[in-house]
């Protein structure tokens, strides 16, 4: 079959490899009809994330049709229609029992649990597509894809809704529903939302859909600030303002109520902390770029809450734990727990009342996943969302 593969930094190829089978009794093979490019995948590109070995294959947002079943899965059949979430869980472990299905204990094998262990002092679920300390599995950016627990994580789609409605149940909009979710968000209140990739635009979404009276976006593409203005956030150009100053004036002085950080380990200005973070990581003396994280934290108004959907992946310099104290925030983040998730927001599909599909804006064939992926990386104003079409 046809997958796309990394092979280093900036070098993501599409390769003839060997078609998945079915290893353990509770998989499932299926063949992909729909796969994305992820802002996530983007940190892969850029080389930031550890023990990704050259021709490890690339994607964790894909759906497809089921055409084989291991003998242990009672609840699919062959032709049956699925989106398979990210993460990767078992259904029976003390954290999958408790909803916290991404820190599954079962998934990430014996072999290269001991990796995230040492990083991170935990291993915690595999991810498909997503390093080798996160389990080493194949992703969906090819033409088949084996599911392990197959009984456990896709979800069927019913007849009449098109794949590009559904295929971000696979991540983004999950993501961006957990992270709203986790500021409890009351009648009234003022979410801050930094980052308007498709996390950042569904999040906006999710958070007016739970109630928030206001949304206040920050980014500087100009399409990007658009689009989420079209979906009735306020504003912010972190190139035109101080978005300190900025956030404090269009609340009152008090502040958001909520802060949500969408954009994680690789933020990208101009300001002194940005500059200073782009030198150390350059010189390896650092791996992160947390300016948002620190900007979040100052903005966020007393006894708020600062969401991270935004991915993060090692020790964090200069961040005002100080304030944070002082405001005393409540910080939530994480992996998203996919699969408490998925029903509830297909139900929402189905009843009309949001489309994810809106932050599409290209649609290539899995041939085409190398300039896919470079732009997508080099033009995010015009490439918002890349999918791609094996077959």
């Amino acid at each position: 079959m046809r997958a796309v593969t990394w092979h280093g930094k900036h070098d993501i190829r599409v390769d003839t490899v060997p078609d998945p089978k079915i290893v353990n009794p509770h998989d499932i093979i299926i063949k992909t009809t729909a796969t994305a490019i992820c802002g996530s995948d983007l940190h892969l590109y850029d080389g930031m994330i550890p023990t990704m070995v050259p021709g490890d294959i690339m994607g964790h947002e894909f759906m497809g049709e089921v055409v084989e079943v291991g003998p242990e899965v009672a609840n699919l059949k062959v032709g049956d229609r699925v989106v398979n979430p990210f993460t990767i869980a078992c259904g029976q472990c003390h954290h999958c029992k408790s909803s916290f299905y991404s820190a599954c204990e079962n998934s990430n094998p014996s072999d290269k649990a001991p990796m995230m262990e040492a990083l991170y002092g935990y291993a915690g679920s595999g991810l498909f597509g997503y390093s080798h300390m996160m389990g080493g599995y194949a992703g969906g950016q090819a033409e088949y894809v084996r599911i392990p627990f197959g009984n456990v994580g896709p979800i069927k789609i019913p007849a009449g809704l098109d794949d590009e409605q559904v295929l971000f149940l696979s991540d983004i909009f999950p993501t961006a529903y957990q992270a709203a979710e986790n500021c409890n968000i009351q009648k009234g209140d003022t979410i801050a939302v930094w980052g308007l990739g498709p996390v950042g635009q569904l999040c906006v979404k999710s958070c007016f859909l739970l109630g928030a009276e206001r949304v206040i976006a920050i980014d500087h593409r100009t399409k990007r600030l658009e689009m989420a203005k079209a979906s009735g956030a306020d504003v912010i150009s972190f190139e035109e303002v101080r978005v300190n100053e900025a956030l404090t004036e269009m609340t009152g002085g008090r502040g958001p109520d909520h802060c949500i950080d969408c954009v994680g380990l690789e933020a990208h200005g101009w300001a002194a902390d940005n500059v200073l973070d782009f030198v150390k990581t350059t010189l390896k003396l650092s791996f992160d770029r947390p300016h948002v994280l620190r900007e979040a934290i100052v903005a966020c108004k007393p006894g708020g809450t600062l969401s991270i959907p935004g991915v993060y992946g090692g020790l964090l310099d200069k961040v005002p734990f100080g304030a944070a104290f002082g405001k005393g925030l409540t910080f939530k983040m994480g992996q998203t727990n996919m699969h408490k998730y998925l029903a509830p927001l297909l139900e929402r599909i189905l009843k009309g009342e949001i489309d994810p599909s809106f932050i599409i804006s290209h649609r290539l064939s899995l041939e085409d996943a190398p300039s896919g992926f470079k732009n997508f990386h080099d033009h995010q104003d015009e490439w918002t969302k890349v999918v791609l079409r094996p077959q």
